[in-house]
């Protein structure tokens, strides 16, 4: 297994749990077959009313097949947030993908994920979808991709007494990465997410991140995240946010 990437981001941000996984920036560029990972972690401290403590540690792994015809892909997050000295809440996640090749400008995609969180009171949501993912641009400077995948969901909420549901919704999205110069790199990407049988059950996630090579291993990172989902489980926020720098070192 080849670790090509030690990452340590300090984040400054306000709070947010993003109930959709961006998967294009968790993504690896690269023409090596075999294994690629890395593996992160993140801290903030915020004081106003409450003292807030928040830590989060995500790593991923991908892997290449010696014929270049499919991806794997494997993310895993575990986050926790304590307010003052009673409260402690927590998230995970894991997500796996396999990314099929069929010709220079179509791949498909197959994905599972389990998720909890109990900030946007989710006690758990199971996903399993497929579907296309179209490449229009490719060059070294700027690449563009759209996808249109659908899945089954099924969702526990945290209430009492717990709620169930069962729903299918179509995952689109459109993603660039643009690299004006070689030590700057910016990929955005943006999903949205109707239910099939009641379009007005959406979520919308945009996420918008810079790196900006300070050394040939040091890296400035700066993160956006913006989530709004049109009807959250339980009394959870429609819309939440979030705003993150950090450094980035490559080994």
């Amino acid at each position: 297994m080849k670790w090509r990437y030690l990452l340590f981001i300090l984040c400054l941000s306000t709070y947010c749990n993003a109930q959709i996984v961006n998967v294009e920036s968790s993504r690896m560029q690269s023409d090596t077959v075999g294994w690629l990972g890395s593996v992160g972690a993140a801290v903030s401290f915020s004081k106003n009313v409450d003292e807030i403590f928040q830590g989060n540690i995500e790593a991923h792994l991908q892997y290449k097949t010696s014929r270049n015809l499919g991806i794997w892909l494997i993310l895993g997050n575990v986050g926790f947030l304590k307010i003052n000295n009673t409260r402690v809440q927590s998230d995970g996640l894991l997500h796996l993908r396999y990314n099929k090749k069929v010709n220079d400008w179509l791949r498909w995609e197959f994905f599972g994920q389990f998720q909890n969180n109990v900030i946007t009171q989710i006690d758990s949501r199971i996903l399993l979808g497929t579907g296309p993912r179209f490449k229009l641009s490719n060059r070294n400077d700027f690449r563009l991709y759209v996808a249109s995948l659908f899945m089954f969901e099924k969702e526990t909420e945290f209430t009492s007494p717990k709620i169930s549901y069962n729903d299918i919704r179509n995952s689109s999205y459109i993603s660039f990465t643009w690299l004006p110069r070689d030590f700057l790199e910016m990929i955005s990407t943006t999903y949205f997410q109707p239910r099939v049988n009641k379009l007005s059950d959406y979520r919308i996630l945009n996420q918008l991140a810079f790196q900006i090579k300070a050394t040939p291993h040091f890296s400035l990172s700066l993160k956006w995240n913006y989530l709004h989902d049109r009807f959250p489980a339980g009394t959870a926020p429609k819309t939440t946010y979030n705003f993150a720098t950090g450094i980035t070192y490559e080994l």
